[in-house]
């Protein structure tokens, strides 16, 4: 595998907010199964927080598509 797939993405506080987080990238070998709102914003982010629904132990990580891998962005 390459680098981490969000490898030089900024991330920000908040809506429209242009204070950048410190984030720490790391790579999970689980996954996890989230629950998100449909509303995004006009770059495709998610306008609401994304809240983890449960530990999906019936799949393993080489089944789910890194972002934009199966036609979609996340």
């Amino acid at each position: 595998m390459g680098g981490h797939p969000w490898q030089g993405r900024m991330f920000s506080a908040g809506r429209g907010s242009q204070r950048a987080l410190e984030v720490v990238l790391v790579e999970f070998e689980g996954v996890l199964e989230v629950a998100v709102d449909v509303a995004r914003d006009s770059a495709g982010r998610w306008r609401h927080p994304v809240r983890p629904h449960r530990i999906r132990t019936d799949v393993d990580v080489s089944q789910v598509p890194l972002s934009g891998e199966d036609g979609t962005s996340v």
